[in-house]
């Protein structure tokens, strides 16, 4: 195997326009593509500068919304960042210290959860 990165994470939404604006405006991804291909819409965002991005599709049998869970995502300032989303009315759980750092938990308008992490301790 030569797996060098992780591209792309689906992610099932209910509403693909909701999910946009939580994504875009209350995280701060970036959006990539907003494209419609016939019947379906391509809608992938993340993080400016960043590898791995995350497909927002419309939810599916087997996969739907709030199905996602412990996807983590790295941040350099998890109680801005904290501050910002329970601004935003998103409830968050955290942050909390761990051995290997700090984090915060929080879930999108569809159940689906995330983790904050930094790697720095808060002390």
């Amino acid at each position: 195997m030569t797996i060098t990165q992780i591209r792309l994470i689906t992610v099932s939404v209910s509403d693909q326009d909701r999910a946009k604006a939580f994504y875009a405006d209350v995280l701060g991804l970036t959006v990539v593509q907003d494209l419609t291909m016939g019947p379906m819409r391509w809608l992938q965002v993340g993080p400016e500068k960043g590898a791995t991005g995350i497909v927002l599709v419309p939810g599916r049998t087997g996969f739907g919304p709030g199905d996602l869970q412990g996807v983590q995502l790295e941040t350099n300032d998890l109680d801005a960042d904290c501050a910002r989303l329970r601004a935003a009315g998103v409830a968050v759980d955290g942050p909390h210290d761990r051995p290997w750092g700090r984090d915060a938990t929080f879930v999108d308008p569809d159940g689906n959860g995330f983790v904050l992490v930094t790697r720095e301790s808060g002390g």
